[in-house]
């Protein structure tokens, strides 16, 4: 990889970045299409930035459906035309019993790790606030199944459905415009949820942020573009344009909230 490409991302994604250029190589080489696993914003950025560098090579974000958060890629030669169904992703739904108990996103994800695959296995977890649906890679998907069959305590089956009957989810973001004097992981919760940044700092320190679904610890991580923020107790944060500084020498920052 061109040692240009790394100045303009953090030096923790430096393996990822050698990882997307295997593939584009690949792709390049045999002239044939390669599908990623799941993939995250701010991972769906560095692709579609490293792609479009090639003259020869395309690419394809799914995630299942329209507002999909997490998406599969297809990188391939330009003869190939991909469609929805190339993605290999199967939709399920969690039947458990609605009456007894109650189910929630963190819940779910934590069965489906615990089942031994990995968080780039499977997309979106939505739900209508009543039932709960999983986007999961096909080809680990009888494994899931046979696996998860209880969320917590909650005995539930995964329900294979057809890939358009997809929920309506209540999760929608919305968009707002902060200001902020750094791009710090602390000053943007503090900016967000309009707390203290001594605050902000406390929920980091003790394991209460995530970014792009990886504990960070340190309050002084630089957040970057289509980075997607999960703190505990207040929702979740996505960064979704950089502008230019105001004249106090702030930076104007579009985000995505989802607030609890």
């Amino acid at each position: 990889m061109n040692a240009n490409v790394y100045q303009h991302f953090r030096r923790d994604e430096h393996p990822f970045i050698d990882t997307v250029a295997d593939w584009i190589e690949r792709v390049s080489l045999q002239y044939s299409p390669y599908l990623t696993y799941f993939l995250d914003p701010r991972q769906a950025y560095i692709v579609e930035t490293l792609v479009q560098q090639q003259e020869d090579v395309k690419f394809k974000f799914y995630g299942g459906y329209p507002e999909a958060e997490r998406f599969r890629c297809m990188i391939y030669p330009e003869y190939y035309e991909p469609e929805d169904a190339d993605f290999e992703i199967q939709l399920f739904e969690v039947n458990y019993p609605q009456k007894f108990s109650t189910l929630s996103h963190g819940k779910i994800l934590g069965s489906l790790i615990g089942a031994g695959v990995q968080r780039d296995s499977f997309g979106d977890i939505i739900t209508d606030g009543e039932q709960w649906q999983v986007f999961i890679a096909k080809e680990v998907s009888n494994f899931i199944v046979s696996q998860v069959t209880k969320v917590g305590n909650i005995s539930v089956r995964l329900e294979e459905l057809d890939a358009s009957q997809f929920l309506e989810s209540i999760d929608k973001w919305s968009i707002e415009t902060i200001t902020a004097s750094s791009l710090r992981l602390d000053v943007i919760i503090s900016n967000v949820y309009n707390i203290s940044r001594q605050r902000s700092k406390q929920l980091i320190e003790s394991g209460k942020v995530k970014v792009n679904w990886g504990e960070t610890l340190k309050p002084d991580f630089p957040v970057d573009l289509l980075d997607i923020i999960s703190v505990r107790g207040f929702g979740r944060i996505q960064l979704n344009e950089i502008g230019d500084k105001t004249k106090k020498d702030k930076y104007r920052i579009t985000i995505g909230v989802l607030r609890k």
